[in-house]
């Protein structure tokens, strides 16, 4: 990318206000004009960058000036369920792919419209609907400006893993939150409080730790489960007999695990998970399997055998690359659950869904 040299001047219409003003603070002049000078020398092969600096220094303007045809301010959302908004040339399962690949996995929220979505989930979404299209490059303005810094830390990791799985994308993250940079992991960074330029080491990329506390709850296990409950795939159903843990991202409450006795025909002491949940601003970082792994690998250590059943996309795909678990049913149709369950909500169960199940073996 060649030197930048942009001149912006701004000649306000001398209304009375304007008059006023120039007056009271002893304006000088009636124009004001910026000057953004600088030089952007991308690399042959990059990902992912990044454009920061304080507010006033020129971000957007030398955004839109240098990449007009890739700024993306905001898409239009205007359908019942944010599936119907992604482009119309995809299919479902390109569309649940990327939605996955963004660590935006809960199918209950893919079925609701753009706006009532949390700022985490929209942010997600939007970069869910930029890989789905077919421009090679988007520049995102105001990125992880409206969430929460620790939620803003995880979805850029979230976000950087996803575009650099994309073949032939490129993403331009534009911010003035300097605290993105080391979970972003960008490949060039352009700083606009003194227009310098650098390219990031490969070597020394390294994400900083997420801190996890895993802990078993004892008392009020419904309430509990609420907090999670809208956002898990399958059903709102929760056994009051299982045990149930919680885990804590840098202290912050983001995933629900809980496990039931499972009377097995062969298998002694086994259990199985019932239901497991990562709140939506903390998918796509690994927090679920870390847990699962932790949660699992507790009971194998007490002598007892690790179950699960899924039909979830995601979790499939982790476990089954993963030298922890051992797949024991390949995806089938099941009829699993026990018959009292399926009377009362064949939902509930792994009544005729695709499924695989799994033994940890740690």
């Amino acid at each position: 990318m060649p030197n930048f040299d942009i001149v912006r001047e701004v000649k306000p219409k001398k209304t009375f206000r304007v008059a006023s003003v120039m007056g009271t603070f002893d304006l000088e002049t009636e124009n004001i004009i910026e000057h953004f000078k600088g030089n952007i020398a991308l690399p042959n092969e990059w990902s992912v960058g990044l454009i920061v600096g304080n507010s006033g220094t020129g971000k957007t303007t030398i955004a839109k000036e240098l990449f007009p045809n890739a700024y993306i301010t905001n898409f239009e959302y205007t359908h019942e369920t944010i599936l119907d908004d992604m482009p119309s040339n995809r299919s479902v399962d390109e569309i649940t792919k990327a939605f996955n690949a963004v660590g935006f996995s809960s199918p209950p929220s893919w079925l609701k419209p753009y706006q009532v979505l949390s700022n985490g989930e929209k942010m997600r979404c939007d970069l869910a609907r930029a890989i789905l299209s077919d421009d090679e490059l988007f520049v995102f303005d105001e990125f992880t400006s409206v969430v929460d810094r620790n939620v803003a830390k995880i979805g850029s990791f979230a976000m950087q893993k996803a575009i650099r799985k994309q073949p032939n994308k490129k993403m331009i993250a534009v911010t003035c939150h300097f605290d993105v940079e080391d979970w972003l992991l960008p490949d060039w960074v352009f700083n606009t409080n003194d227009m310098t330029f650098h390219l990031c080491d490969a070597q020394k990329k390294n994400r900083p730790d997420i801190r996890l506390d895993i802990y078993e709850v004892k008392k009020n296990k419904d309430d509990v489960w609420k907090l999670f409950a809208k956002y898990h795939y399958l059903s709102h159903y929760h056994n009051k007999a299982a045990h149930v843990y919680v885990c804590l991202a840098n202290g912050e409450l983001a995933g629900f695990c809980s496990i039931l006795t499972y009377p097995h025909p062969k298998l002694k002491n086994a259990r199985k998970e019932h239901r497991v949940v990562v709140l939506p601003d903390y998918q796509g970082v690994g927090i679920g399997r870390h847990m699962t792994d932790a949660i699992a690998q507790m009971y194998k250590d007490k002598g007892y055998t690790y179950l699960c059943t899924s039909s979830a996309p995601a979790f499939i795909h982790s476990r089954s690359k993963s030298p922890k678990w051992i797949v024991t049913r390949k995806l089938s149709r099941t009829q699993g659950g026990s018959a009292t369950a399926k009377i009362q909500n064949k939902k509930n169960t792994a009544y005729r869904r695709l499924t695989v199940s799994f033994k940890y073996r740690g």
